[in-house]
């Protein structure tokens, strides 16, 4: 049995966390640059404001109704979302971090309602976000399980095993809500007559080859009981890292988007320390607004080679800044700007050059302590120069709730 952990309201339930006077209130919080609605409470879905609804559409409902409104907070929803991962491993030894605020569960010894309440209880109770659990013999059962026990049980947990009661489930749920098929899909199942997951279990697997490969054949399989996914435990090693970001206003000064460039470069090279790789290329884009059709448009990109796979942060600023450099234009106004590193390989594997110029081991070294202080003391504590204090050229975040477990100025003081 597999049991899929999926945070309730994820985003709008961590501003709550700390808040409690947001509780049983509307609440949503926004995209980046404070543009479209990615999350809502309940009581916001209520009043019928909708997922990427423009802020600016809603604002009269937003006055109305009295809805609390957040910028995204990345940091403090990346560290409730690490707490609420380590506490299910505290629970289950077999854990699949699936996305930011969903997890797969090892329910092979597990499957029983009490065991799976325990577990939400703990959950809620260590971190104050409240979760549902969907269980059944295969992942995507697993997901509508959790679709179940989200909408339609007190306890938000829900065992689908029983033979009968899947195919009750799957009779009323959208063929478009199933794991894995999107718009598309779903377009062409229902021109097809293929309406609902129990359409979908029944159909043709010849037809099935046919039309949408051999994922819709293991979607089938999964939906008739039979495993075709299992736990993944170690996640692939991502092949590229991408940090992009619209600036919160739109700048044509090149030290402003060098700053920008170099503080992406340094979140990927982070990233790539993080996950024990190194990159051998490097790409940077700039993008004029798209929305602006009157005034010039110009979207250049460029990818240059490492001599060494590096993922060293001051190597892969510089090589950002030069890249910058031979694409950057003083006759356009930029609206955003990103950075990739490419071609990722275990650091272990690095193949050196005999030739190379940089003493790697102290490097190494160096890095090792800045990201150490920097876990220890907050994000860019330490930083290189070329990413510059501030920061002119950030998201427009006007609504930002505090950091209140990454910050130390933001701790929450309690007067006894």
């Amino acid at each position: 049995m597999i049991g899929l952990a999926d945070c309730n309201n994820f985003y709008a339930s961590c501003e709550r966390v700390f808040n409690p006077q947001l509780r049983n209130k509307p609440l949503v919080v926004l995209s980046n640059n404070d543009g479209c609605v990615i999350a809502r409470s309940n009581e916001a879905k209520a009043l019928g404001i909708k997922m990427g609804e423009p802020a600016f559409k809603i604002k009269a409902l937003i006055e109305k109704h009295k809805v609390n409104v957040f910028s995204t907070n990345f940091a403090l929803y990346g560290d409730l979302s690490d707490r609420v991962m380590n506490t299910l491993k505290s629970e289950v030894e077999r854990v699949e971090i699936y996305s930011i605020d969903e997890a797969f569960l090892d329910f092979s010894e597990l499957s029983t309602t009490d065991r799976a309440v325990s577990i939400k209880k703990k959950v809620q109770q260590w971190t104050g976000i409240p979760i549902s659990l969907g269980i059944a013999p295969t992942k995507s059962l697993a997901k509508v399980a959790n679709h179940i026990a989200k909408k339609y049980t007190k306890k938000g947990v829900f065992i689908l095993d029983d033979e009968n009661v899947i195919k009750r489930a799957l009779n009323f749920f959208p063929v478009e809500d199933l794991w894995g098929v999107g718009r598309k899909y779903a377009k062409r199942l229902k021109q097809s007559g293929i309406n609902t997951a129990l359409d979908f279990r029944n159909v043709d697997p010849e037809w099935l080859r046919r039309n949408f490969s051999v994922n819709g054949i293991r979607l089938q399989k999964e939906l008739q009981g039979e495993k075709c996914y299992d736990l993944e435990l170690n996640p692939a090693r991502k092949k590229n890292i991408c940090t992009a970001r619209s600036f919160g206003k739109e700048i044509e000064d090149y030290k402003r988007i060098k700053e920008a460039v170099s503080t992406f470069a340094n979140t990927c090279a982070t990233k790539l320390r993080k996950e024990k790789s190194c990159c051998s290329k490097i790409s940077v884009f700039l993008m004029t607004n798209p929305y602006k059709p009157n005034a010039k448009q110009y979207h250049p990109h460029i990818t240059l080679d490492f001599q060494t796979p590096t993922n060293d942060s001051a190597e892969i600023v510089s090589m950002a800044n030069t890249a910058l450099k031979s694409i950057y234009r003083d006759d356009c106004i930029y609206k955003k700007a990103g950075v990739i590193v490419q071609n990722t390989t275990p650091q272990e594997e690095v193949q050196m050059s005999l030739f190379d110029t940089i003493d790697r081991d102290k490097r190494r070294k160096l890095m090792y302590s800045v990201d150490k202080i920097n876990m220890l003391m907050g994000k860019d504590k330490i930083r290189l120069a070329s990413q510059g204090f501030e920061r002119r050229w950030k998201l427009r975040q006007e609504k930002l709730s505090p950091c209140y477990t990454t910050r130390f100025a933001d701790i929450l003081t309690i007067d006894i």
